[in-house]
This record gives C-alpha cells, structure tokens and sequence, in this order.
C-alpha cells in the first residue's frame, strides 16, 4: 500500500464516502467516470487466477473496445499467468493499492476472488464511480447485497453478475416461454443442483489443528482479507476449497444459486420471498465442530414468495436442492420420469409444465402436447461483452444481470445460507426492514463482523 495511505484509513475513507451516498443520494453525482460514451474501456481485474478469474478477465477482454490496464491477485503464479497475456497491464498484489493509484486510470473493475470479499471490493470500487462486474454470488451476506445494489443503483453504475448462462439462449428462451403462458400460470418451483464429481469439495471437518508454512507466491493475509485469522493448511482453501468454509464462502447453493434461480426470478418477476424455511444434514446440525465452520453435506430450503401475475395464486412455493436431494416421485411423474438433469429449475404450471436444465434449453411437458410448440428466435448475447457495451454506452439497464435484478437473486440465495444454520424453523423475513420477525438469531446472521483493520464503514 503506498505510505501515504494507510490499509486502514483507506478502507475507512472509502466507506465512509459510501455511508454517506446511501443516506444521501442527492448528492451522489450519477457517473463519476471522465471519459466520454463509447470510448475504449479502461478495464481493472481483481483475481485473474483459475476458472472464475481467468475466464472473466478474457470473456471481458475479448471485446476489442477493452483495454486491461490493470490486474491484481494475492497469488503470484495466478497474476504472472494472466501477465503473460496482457502484458501492457500494471501489476498489484492488493487491491487497495490498485483502487488508490488507478483511480484516474480505469473505468471499471471485475471482481472474481472469494465470496468474502466481493462486498470489500465492489463497495470501495463503486463508491469511486467504478462500473462493476462482479462473480456469483454478488456477496457472502444479505446485508452487502443489499448495499451493493443499492449504491449502484444511486451512483448510476452499470453492473453485471457473473452468472453468464443469463444471457445464454437456453435460460432466455425459458423466460420468454414462462411470459408468453406456454404452460400458463405456474404453481410451484423446484431449483436444484447435484452436480456428480463434487464431493471432494464438501468437506466433513473439523478444521485440522495444524498449520503449513504459506507459499512464497501467497500473500495470505491479503487473501483473508475481512475473515478472522486462520493458519494455513496447504490446499484447505486456496486455491479451491473455500466455498465450503463459511469463514469464505457461501456453500453449495451460494456457488450454484445464482446460476440455477436467475431465470425463475426473471421469468416470474419475484421480488422478496416472505418465509423460508431449511431442512438440513442432521449430522452436521448435531456437531457444533462443523456447524460453526463447515456448510452441511446437504440442504433443502423452502421459500414462500408473493403471487405475482404469471403465478397461480396469491404465494409461490420454490424449493432448493442439492446433495443428492430431488423433487418427489409425484412431481418426476409430471415430467415423464423424463431423466433428470444434474442441475436444473423446473415449473409446475397450471397448463403443462417446463424444464430447464443448466446450461441447455427448455423443455414443455407433456411432450406430446408440445411437440409442435413454436419456440421464440433469440439473437445471440455475450454476457461479458454485453456490460463491457453497456459501460462504454452508460446504460446501466443493458446486462441482463446488473444488480437491481441480481441484488433480489442474490438475497433469495443468501436467505437460504442463514436458514441453514437456523434449521427446522420457518423464518418470516420483512425485506422493507430488512430483518426476521421471529428470529433474533438469524438476523445476527444477516452480517458480519470484518476483521479488525479490514472495517469498511457502511458495510
């Protein structure tokens, strides 16, 4: 960091400044960037390293109206590999150093590190009138969602989340259907996510006792960031292995939640859900060891929303799944006993019903009734490409998944993280308060403490 700001006063002053646009959106000025509309796009990446980083960076960059100027990764072998392609970008290992000395530089910054720190990152960023692009989910807590979208929405900044199959014909496709009443109006929600291939990254506990001397390419105290202080354990957490510490990450529904409910929120024009309720791992809800550390193996999260117009009655059921937990046999004989898909949403309509695998295109039941079906002509979108036009255009309503979308997805998601650890409870939620009415212990849930030094003021 340079000496004359201060780790601290940095993050202080930058939240401060965010405190105060949320109280006063008078006088938050609606962009903040000096270059005029559709000029090149100066371009900041925060994690540049594996699936996330890399991917994001080059979907991003592909855009031949980006210029990357600048990249930072805690890990040296991750920011040297992303280097080696652009070699013209200056290189940081902290991101506060990259805001404080790029300020002027860039116009944007994408976001593709741990769920702990997408709140930190993203908040400081926006609040010096940076458009963001910013990885699933948008934030580890409820309480940095709701902050995120709400300054972006004031500052007037062009967001996307990275749930790229958003923009993907099949996911688009399937919200046109549900609009039009192919299978009329829908009665019931199912979202589920049992990838195979996947249990090596569920982790049964406890935390070992031990710890590992941190790799000279690993700046581990930056990567920890807003977290309490852990010792290293060689490959417990970086590169992988995070997402399945709370400390970090958000689980398997934080990871595949955004990606799996995107279209159900879209199509179906949901907004807050008012009671959620979690059946868990019994296991892991007896052992304190993992409970306080450690997501379950698996969960089945419930939520009741508001009817809307596309909806049958006055509420919506939508039910999450993962570990190897499915819909009932009396719902997979709606489908034909039609094989189901590893990860998947599927609507129960009043006329017939749809299936949305991830990563592929809708299907009607019965099949024999749709078989004919016209399906609507989409063009193509490139989710990246897409927000990097949007920003150069200032159109902040241009991506699909900016935030005033993603903000609502991403709290859907992140109720369902705090019910877990609440399980066996039916938790009303009051979103214009932000707060359950029946549960002290889950709205202690709603955030987190940041680690001292790491504080930012407004989160």
């Amino acid at each position: 960091m340079p000496s004359s700001i201060s780790r601290r006063r940095f993050l202080q002053s930058a939240g401060a400044a965010t405190g105060l646009a949320l109280l006063n959106a008078s006088c938050a000025p609606r962009r903040s960037i000096t270059r005029a509309p559709n000029s090149r796009l100066q371009l900041a990446a925060v994690g540049v390293g594996g699936m996330m980083g890399f991917t994001t960076l080059s979907g991003i960059a592909a855009d031949p109206m980006v210029d990357v100027v600048a990249l930072c990764d805690v890990d040296e072998n991750h920011l040297n590999q992303a280097a080696a392609k652009y070699p013209q970008a200056r290189k940081y290992r902290d991101w506060r150093e990259l805001l404080a000395k790029e300020e002027r530089q860039i116009d944007a910054v994408s976001i593709a590190i741990p769920d702990h720190m997408h709140g930190p990152v993203g908040i400081s960023a926006m609040n010096l009138g940076k458009h963001i692009y910013c990885q699933k989910p948008m934030t580890h807590d409820v309480y940095e969602a709701r902050q995120m979208a709400r300054l972006a929405r004031r500052r007037g900044l062009v967001t996307q989340l990275g749930n790229q199959m958003s923009s993907g014909i099949g996911d688009r496709m399937a919200v046109e259907l549900l609009r039009q009443g192919a299978i009329g109006k829908v009665k019931e929600v199912y979202m589920w996510s049992n990838r195979s291939g996947v249990e090596a990254y569920r982790l049964r506990g406890p935390r070992p006792a031990n710890t590992d001397p941190v790799p000279p390419t690993l700046n581990w105290d930056l990567w920890l960031g807003t977290a309490p202080a852990r010792p290293y354990l060689n490959r417990l957490y970086h590169p992988v292995l995070w997402r399945t510490w709370q400390d970090f990450g958000t689980g398997w529904q934080g990871d595949i939640g955004c990606h799996i409910g995107s279209a159900v929120f879209r199509a179906l024009d949901l907004k807050a859900p008012t009671t959620v309720h979690a059946t868990v791992e019994p296991q892991w809800a007896a052992d304190p060891a993992r409970c306080n550390e450690l997501w379950p193996l698996w969960q089945e999260v419930a939520y009741e929303f508001p009817g809307t117009p596309l909806t049958a009655g006055k509420t919506l059921k939508a039910t999450w799944l993962d570990g190897n937990h499915w819909p009932s046999a009396d719902v997979h004989a709606l489908f034909e006993n039609h094989a189901w898909p590893e990860e998947c949403a599927i609507f129960i309509g009043e006329n017939g019903h749809l299936m949305l695998p991830h990563c592929s295109g809708p299907q009607l039941f019965p099949s024999e009734k749709f078989k004919t079906f016209p399906r609507p002509k989409l063009p193509h979108i490139d989710h990246y490409q897409s927000w990097a036009e949007a920003c150069r255009a200032g159109d902040r309503s241009k991506p699909i998944s900016n935030f005033d979308v993603s903000g609502p997805l991403t709290e859907m998601v992140l109720l369902g993280t705090v019910a877990a650890r609440c399980p066996a409870q039916t938790l009303h939620w009051d979103s214009t308060w932000f707060r359950f009415t029946n549960s002290a212990a889950a709205n202690k849930l709603l955030r987190r403490k940041y680690r001292t030094g790491w504080e930012v003021s407004g989160l």
